[in-house]
């Protein structure tokens, strides 16, 4: 799997960049799905009827990948439904009638951190899970020998067209950045770290080299990069910031790097100041039906209808609604949908921004190809998926496919690409289960 500086120039529509932060009002209600990271959901421990307060843990970690919940307003838990999630499952939520109050709950206070075990089972407790999108639980990237480390790599790259929240975070989070760096170096030895930036926010990495300038216990190094989409692939970021690379089926650990967002790194410094759990999030809104594109800090949970209505409402109805940006967003049925911990945009598209037009056949011009960071050809992985052929899925390396969607951008022919990316990874882990379940 090679790496190069393939990919696709997007349009940037970084419309929100200077624009004021609003924090909105709160909502009458809050939504709190149990299933808020990659891993097991976390169970309820709240009944209908309870009394919670801001910061009160609702719903318990069930596994070693899975991650607590937390009350993101205070009032009081009218209903436990089942929420329908953007992948078809259906996990328990939380739903909170908020008292306008906000009253936050007696036990938070900033942790004790004297040792490495103190500084990993904070970021457990405090819900924080990777902010960039994915969800993943941040105590267990950590949670490994500390020789494995060489470099803490900050994702703050934020190569999606129209989100800004990451880069809100740079400019104006930098003492909770500060405050988390001291804490990783101090407790588990993280001594280099590389915050990698697309070349389009100036501000930003003016503002980061500010941050590395002040710093005494962390070699903090400011790297710009080039505006090419998706330089913030995990794997992508890593190799543009290290030179190393990731092989296939391997982690970032395996070869000596820990990457983190940068609104990741700024929650757990605020944890660590404050106590307070992950309950808030700065969310991007934006996309052509947005009167009023803009920044917001919304309780986690607020239905997405209130973003929008706090956002000037929505011109005409959108063709689409999503979690994030247009290019790796995940489409929602409609704005009653609640934010959860991993969003950091929503967006709701024009027709011609969600890019529907007719699909044709495909022209064999390789453009998917040259487009993919990891030299994958996504029209073969298509026809190998259309022929229901699971070993040449395996041939032709479809698991590491980071799902970016550049092949499906610059397809002339409008083809489903990374989508049958996507369908071939399910189909070749059910041969690989019937295979495994006739041994």
């Amino acid at each position: 799997m090679a790496f190069s500086l393939h990919g696709v120039h997007v349009p940037h529509r970084k419309h929100t960049r200077h624009v004021p932060v609003l924090r909105m009002e709160l909502p009458d209600r809050v939504i709190l799905p149990m299933a808020q990271h990659i891993g097991k959901p976390a169970t309820p421990i709240v009944k209908v009827g309870d009394q919670v307060k801001v910061g009160q843990k609702i719903g318990e970690m069930s596994g070693y990948i899975s991650s607590p919940i937390h009350a993101s307003v205070s009032g009081k838990v009218s209903k436990i439904i089942d929420h329908r999630q953007h992948d078809g499952s259906t996990v328990p939520a939380v739903v909170i009638d908020s008292d306008g109050l906000m009253t936050v709950d007696e036990s938070i206070a900033p942790p004790v951190v004297n040792n490495r075990e103190d500084l990993i089972a904070a970021i457990k407790e405090a819900g924080i899970v990777g902010l960039g999108g994915a969800g993943f639980p941040t105590y267990v990237k950590f949670d490994v020998d500390p020789e494995r480390i060489d470099y803490l790599i900050l994702n703050g790259a934020e190569c999606e067209p129209y989100v800004t929240s990451d880069t809100i975070t740079m400019i104006s989070r930098g003492d909770d950045m500060a405050t988390a760096l001291k804490a990783l170096a101090q407790h588990l030895g993280i001594r280099k770290a590389i915050i990698g930036i697309e070349n389009n926010k100036p501000t930003a990495i003016s503002k980061m080299r500010e941050l590395a300038a002040s710093l005494t216990d962390c070699d903090l190094q400011v790297k710009p990069l080039p505006s090419v989409y998706p330089q913030g692939g995990e794997k992508v970021l890593i190799y543009h910031t290290t030179g190393r690379t990731v092989p296939m089926g391997k982690l970032p650990i395996d070869v000596g790097c820990v990457v983190v967002n940068v609104t990741t790194l700024a929650a757990i410094g605020a944890y660590l100041t404050t106590g307070m759990p992950l309950v808030e999030k700065c969310v991007t809104v934006d996309g052509g039906c947005v009167t009023k594109p803009q920044n917001v800090i919304v309780p986690v949970g607020t239905p997405l209808s209130n973003l929008f209505e706090a956002s000037g409402g929505l011109k005409h109805e959108a063709e689409k609604l999503i979690y994030g940006g247009p290019m790796m967003g995940i489409t929602v049925p409609d704005a009653s949908v609640p934010v959860l911990k991993s969003t950091n945009a929503i967006m709701a598209l024009t027709r011609k921004e969600a890019k529907l037009p007719k699909t044709t056949a495909c022209i064999r011009c390789g453009a998917c190809t040259n487009s993919c960071p990891f030299g994958l050809a996504p029209a073969a992985i298509s026809k190998a998926y259309d022929n229901r052929d699971a070993a040449q899925l395996e041939a032709l390396a479809v698991n590491a496919c980071m799902e970016c969607g550049c092949c499906s951008f610059v397809c002339p022919a409008n083809r489903p690409l990374v989508q049958k990316n996507k369908l071939g990874k399910v189909l070749l882990r059910e041969e690989k289960a019937k295979e495994a379940k006739k041994k």
